[in-house]
């Protein structure tokens, strides 16, 4: 998230809450540096540090689709208990990555579970003994193949996992009632995305995956993106999506062209632009380039 232009569009909402005489949430707001918003049906997100977070409180309790780092998990904690007095029932994880599952040990003593795809709970295992911080992990304690689901009051929750995108262990939890959706890292919207090959990602698949989410949701389906360009669109629609879909399909019709044209990695990986992707920005293509490259020579 970039930081600056984050407390820009926070300042111009929190001008239009304090018209709107909502005082005591623009109060609020000034001196938070993060968004924590109601979306619908008692779900809403936050972001601050870090991967997005979804959640829900209810009359039965909270869940909460990922965790940040421990000073955001710790902020968004504070706001839903002063929201609510019910328990923590679930903090899912959409995926191991840090800025996603670093503010699980917040959660320690606190969500009675954690849930989380297979391949995700190994993969964050691995990590963490890789950096010798097993002792800052709170691991899931739930872990599925393919579908999980569960009830909170009346709100039904279901986990999707299609195999391999941006990890191997990527899936997008599905609020049903409120018809919000967190897809976790599988969209960035609008900007280059991490493709983290060590841990089994595939761009060939990530497109794949996308196609199968599109056909599992609807046109009234809010979805909340794990990373956007723009602070603001962090949530959005099917159509953002299927821009995603896009970009992973021309990067590797792209790469896999330069491959079949006998061009070398070095020329590939120098490309500033993919032809037929004209929304896509920030830093990074060479990351996306570099996945694509060693996925198809492989």
């Amino acid at each position: 998230m970039e930081r600056r232009k984050f407390l820009s569009s926070t300042a111009l909402s929190l001008a239009a809450l304090a018209l709107s005489g909502n005082k005591s949430f623009a109060a609020f707001a000034q001196s938070a540096p993060y968004q924590f918003k109601p979306l619908r049906r008692n779900v809403g997100m936050f972001a601050e540090q870090g991967g997005t977070i979804a959640w829900l409180s209810n009359k039965d309790g909270i869940v909460v689709v990922d965790a940040e780092f421990p000073a955001p998990a710790n902020d968004l904690i504070a706001e839903l208990k002063k929201q609510s007095d019910k328990p923590f029932q679930y903090l899912i994880n959409t995926h191991h990555h840090g800025d996603h599952t670093s503010g699980n040990i917040s959660f320690k003593g606190l969500a009675k579970h954690v849930v989380a795809q297979d391949n995700s709970l190994k993969n964050q295992k691995a990590t963490a003994q890789e950096a010798k911080t097993e002792d800052k992990q709170l691991y899931p304690d739930i872990t599925f193949t393919d579908r999980w689901k569960t009830k909170i009051g009346d709100e039904k929750i279901k986990t999707y996992y299609w195999g391999a995108g941006h990890t191997n262990g990527d899936s997008m939890i599905h609020f049903e009632n409120a018809n919000i959706v967190h897809t976790g890292d599988l969209v960035f919207n609008r900007m280059f995305p991490y493709v983290d090959r060590k841990y089994g990602a595939s761009v060939v698949n990530w497109a794949q995956v996308l196609e199968k989410a599109q056909k599992q949701f609807d046109k009234d389906t809010l979805f909340v993106f794990g990373h956007a360009a723009d602070p603001e669109k962090v949530t959005g629609t099917l159509d953002d999506l299927k821009a995603m879909q896009n970009y992973m399909e021309k990067l590797a019709a792209f790469v896999q062209a330069g491959i079949n044209a006998g061009k070398t990695r070095e020329d590939i990986l120098a490309a500033t632009a993919i032809p037929g992707v004209t929304d896509w920005q920030g830093q990074g293509i060479q990351r996306s380039l570099t996945a694509a490259y060693e996925e198809l020579t492989l």
